[in-house]
């Protein structure tokens, strides 16, 4: 078996209760689609594919060697969304896409800074990256890892833009070249951005904290649904 592979089985009904059921069983639901084939509803193992995540520096950007089982046929996908519990993370339902290794892709790859800015190694500059990830379009087998940002030439006030980043050959950037992806900036200017930051977020916490149901609303509500049926 393939370092790569995941096994599925096809299944034919959908609906919360099976769903239910799934994940009882210790298999999520699923759905695999694209290309000229009709899309499939399917169920898996999730703790095989997190480990297939998990172990590959692709991350998400994974290929999967996916078999449905009883079939012969082998398709290369991609995981293209995956639904999980707000509260324990696990996974809920997951939507794979089926490649075709000759139709380039849209895919997110991180960004990883190298090495120390100047700014830091000779004064009390901070790095701040504020971009994360790229859209990129490629081949399927051409997916980069990650895209690097070298940050060693920086001082404080300098910052590296998208466009200043090198990209493999093949790959086609789609993200907005202009925009910032680190700068080097001076400590008083972090602690400022972090107390707006605060701010803002304590506004809409109160916000969404007095737009929030009752509990007292909440128990109206199940009733009236409750009395519906």
């Amino acid at each position: 078996m393939a370092d790569n592979a995941l096994v599925v089985q096809s299944r034919e009904r959908s609906g919360k209760g099976v769903a239910r059921k799934l994940r009882a069983a210790g298999r999520i639901p699923g759905i695999f689609y694209g290309g000229p084939e009709d899309p499939r509803c399917i169920s898996l193992d999730p703790r095989r594919l997190q480990a297939l995540l998990d172990k590959s520096e692709a991350g998400m950007n994974t290929l999967i060697d996916l078999t449905i089982e009883g079939e012969a046929n082998e398709s290369l996908a991609l995981v293209k969304e995956i639904q999980r519990d707000p509260v324990t993370s696990r996974y809920l339902h997951v939507d794979l896409v089926r490649l075709d290794v000759t139709h380039r892709i849209h895919v997110t790859v991180p960004i990883h800074i190298t090495g120390v800015a100047k700014g830091v190694r000779l004064g009390d500059g901070i790095v701040d990256q504020a971009l994360r990830e790229l859209d990129l379009e490629c081949l399927p087998r051409a997916i980069p890892t990650e895209i690097l940002a070298d940050v060693t030439e920086l001082d404080v006030g300098d910052s590296l833009h998208v466009r200043d980043l090198a990209f493999p050959e093949g790959v086609k950037l789609l993200t907005d070249p202009e925009l910032s992806v680190v700068s080097v900036v001076a400590p008083a200017v972090i602690e400022e951005a972090a107390v707006v930051e605060e701010e803002v977020a304590a506004e809409v916490a109160a916000e969404a904290s007095e737009a929030a149901p009752s509990e007292e609303t909440k128990a109206e509500d199940a009733a009236e649904e409750g009395g519906a049926d």
